[in-house]
């Protein structure tokens, strides 16, 4: 026999709120429009560069996703550039999770990842200080911050994220606004993701 299924009356006043929904699908709209907003800012960021790109790639290629179950949280975000494969990912990722943060990460793995491990420790003036983060979980999905989660890249950390990238066979650099952020709440954040988009290029990107 079927469990009998109630709702809390918390739960009865979330169902018949008709004004969160539409707030929702407008917010949905705005991220949509911000998301497309990087591509063409991350477009214009890629002519005449030279990358460190796997075989295969697309420069092309980017996928816009919506979804609504990250971790109990909807989400969008934006890939560009974008390539993966079960062996190789070359991949930028403008994540808007909501509850949580606006992550910008690239997202690293296969033939060329000695090379851009390299690039970070020699090349890491260009990437210190402006909150640009080391991501230490196994996962390349794994989109917390904080202690266990992320290394930030400042001047005195140097040995410490050599010493983590030397056994690593993937590689995600990121930056993470919170939501509260004043950038965020001004709908600015685009510049923001544009900056830490050419900053991380110098990862991917011939000695």
């Amino acid at each position: 026999m079927d469990q009998r299924i109630t709702f809390t009356p918390d739960e009865v006043a979330r169902l018949a709120d008709t004004e969160f929904f539409r707030a929702k699908n407008q917010i949905s709209a705005k991220v949509r429009q911000s998301l497309e907003q990087l591509h063409r800012a991350f477009q214009l960021e890629l002519v005449g560069r030279n990358l460190l790109k796997p075989n295969g790639f697309n420069p092309e290629s980017a996928q816009f996703v919506k979804g609504e179950n990250l971790e109990d949280f909807p989400y969008q975000y934006l890939d560009f550039p974008r390539h993966y494969t079960r062996e190789e990912k070359f991949s930028f990722r403008s994540l808007f999770w909501w509850g949580h943060h606006v992550v910008f990460a690239l997202i690293l793995e296969g033939s060329y990842i000695r090379q851009y491990k390299q690039n970070v420790i020699n090349r890491y003036p260009m990437l210190v200080d402006q909150g640009i983060c080391l991501c230490l979980s196994p996962s390349l999905w794994e989109w917390k911050v904080g202690p266990g989660f992320t290394l930030e890249l400042t001047q005195d950390r140097k040995s410490e994220v050599a010493a983590v990238l030397a056994n690593r066979s993937s590689l995600k650099i990121a930056h993470f606004l919170p939501m509260t952020h004043p950038l965020v709440q001004s709908g600015e954040f685009v510049p923001v993701g544009q900056e830490k988009f050419r900053a991380m290029l110098s990862i991917i990107t011939p000695p």
